[in-house]
């Protein structure tokens, strides 16, 4: 509340919200509000890309993507509530749950395989790409085995974990991952991903997203650059001249100027939104789960990519909530949050949905806010499945423009890849860094910008199970994230650490840096070396 001059004598401070403290009625929906806004923009992404037109979506009809964004809502809103809660698993030592304000969402992560997936799966190469609902079944079915994987890393030891993923792994991922996502969403911005992109002379996809749609534009043509700059500068200006309250839901103002310019010259289409019905939940459409072996190599390193996400994640809730860092109470939230990840990444594919990860920006919020009770995140939780009950709210978002969703995504992508970069940025950049870093990132964005680069390397044979596996391999080379994650763990493994001047051997902190981390040096002697973790995890 504002200071008032002579009522007051009291000097005016902010209040800090603990986890388990009781707020207000009405500051608990402000910051539920808030966290909403936070997270809707990128909450919706994947599952719009996905669903969408192009040799990488399913190209589903709108009905269809209508539920599926009605089924992201409820389940992020469903799995943040369980995020956010912490309980003992009977007579056992272990937890679901971390017990901290977190907001799940589907994962960004998981989006480059499933892409890489349906390509694979439009084997004919055609440009006319019909609708595929039971490619979206094998991407849940895939994903279900693939999260497995979580719920086994939950049982490893932090320190294992820590020496499989310290920050140059975590950055290199992270870094490939944003670009990998570029791609695709500077394609949305032009006008879409889908036969359009063509730009054939005449036929239905002379414009995009068709001819028949409102108002259809050239790809790439000034209309489509204009609208997609509409937002992305919008949320420039914003951090430019904005308030606390606006940066924080910087991207769900920007796309909403957007939609206002889009609708003043015609370009939405409501006919999703007439059609979609008033209510809706989960299950009212359903999916065919099989197993498609070609992906379950790509989506076991994806889930890892999840893993690496929700160790850095927890950390930095724990250090924005007042809670320890370090010692038994914080490795037993990083048990419970992996643990959660992967039963709720099975119970996010029976419910329809690609996996939820927990979401990183939201802890900018609980930071600026001052505000970590639960309570917030109950609320947001809440909002979340009403808004994926509304049939009609959750169609909405189907008859925004592609150049809008690429203009938001342009800069949410960029957002992780710029994270990558932060984590690196504090890295010694020793020889052996520079390697790693150059190695990794040399295979990695070489197939991103060559995707075809390894596409004759092995040879198709008859034998269905063996070019399946084939298959599998081409998968893994030609997706960016994975490729330069697997060499950046290998590297990280076989490589000599160098010596310092004195002679002592350097070893790197192996710990995954969360969002709001610094660096650190470790030594050679173990005392030094446990001394060194602890400082360096309190300044987180």
């Amino acid at each position: 509340m504002p200071y008032i001059p002579f009522l007051k004598k009291k000097a005016n401070r902010s209040e800090f919200y603990g986890p388990d403290e009781d707020i207000p009625v009405f500051v608990a929906i402000l910051m539920g509000i808030q966290h909403f806004l936070g997270c809707v923009g990128g909450l919706i992404t994947p599952t719009l890309l996905i669903s969408g037109t192009g040799p990488t979506a399913l190209n589903l009809d709108s009905e269809t993507r209508a539920y599926m964004i009605a089924a992201s809502f409820i389940v992020s809103g469903i799995t943040s509530l369980i995020y956010t809660s912490r309980f003992r698993v009977p007579r056992t030592r272990y937890f679901i749950g971390v017990g901290l304000l977190e907001i799940a969402g589907v994962a960004f992560s998981a989006l480059p395989a499933s892409q890489a997936m349906v390509e694979n799966m439009y084997i004919d190469g055609t440009i006319t790409y019909l609708p595929c609902p039971d490619g979206f079944g094998a991407i849940l079915g895939t994903q279900i085995v693939g999260s497995i994987l979580s719920i086994i890393f939950s049982f490893v030891s932090p320190r294992i974990l820590k020496r499989l993923f310290p920050k140059i792994v975590t950055g290199i991922v992270l870094f490939c991952i944003g670009a990998k996502l570029l791609a695709s969403a500077m394609k949305n911005w032009a006008g879409g991903s889908g036969p359009c992109m063509q730009m054939p002379d005449e036929g239905l996809f002379a414009l995009c997203p068709n001819i028949n749609a409102p108002n259809p534009q050239p790809w790439g043509g000034p209309v489509n650059f204009a609208l997609g700059a509409s937002v992305f500068f919008t949320i420039i200006l914003i951090e430019l001249l904005g308030s606390v309250f606006m940066k924080n839901v910087s991207v769900v103002i920007g796309l909403i100027v957007g939609c206002i310019i889009a609708a003043s010259i015609g370009m939405f289409d409501s006919s999703a939104i007439d059609a979609a019905p008033i209510g809706t939940f989960l299950w009212v459409k359903t999916f065919k789960l099989s197993v498609y072996g070609p992906g379950v190599i790509p989506v076991l390193f994806s889930q890892l990519a999840i893993i690496i996400d929700s160790i850095g994640e927890i950390t930095a809730v724990c250090d924005v909530s007042q809670k320890a860092v370090d010692g038994d109470e914080f490795q037993s939230r990083i048990q419970g949050g992996l643990l959660t990840d992967g039963l709720l990444g099975i119970f996010s594919g029976l419910a329809t949905t690609m996996s939820t990860v927990l979401f990183t920006q939201n802890n900018g919020i609980i930071a600026v806010t001052r505000c970590a009770a639960r309570i917030a995140g109950y609320v947001c939780a809440g909002i979340l499945i009403l808004c994926g009950i509304l049939g009609k709210f959750s169609a909405t978002f189907l008859a925004i423009p592609e150049p809008l969703i690429g203009g938001m995504t342009v800069y949410l992508f960029a957002s992780v890849a710029t994270s990558g970069l932060r984590i690196l940025a504090y890295l010694e950049w020793t020889r052996r860094d520079r390697v790693i870093i150059a190695s990794s990132l040399a295979i990695g964005l070489g197939v991103l910008l060559v995707p075809n680069w390894f596409k004759f390397v092995l040879p198709r044979v008859e034998n269905a199970a063996l070019n399946g596996f084939y298959s599998a391999i081409r998968t893994v080379v030609s997706t960016a994230n994975i490729i330069g994650g697997i060499m950046a763990v290998i590297l990280n493994l076989i490589l000599p650490y160098e010596e310092d001047d004195k002679g002592i051997p350097k070893i790197e902190d192996s710990s995954p840096t969360p969002p709001l981390g610094g660096a650190s040096r470790m030594y050679y002697d173990e005392e030094r070396q446990e001394q060194s973790i602890q400082d360096e995890e309190r300044k987180y």
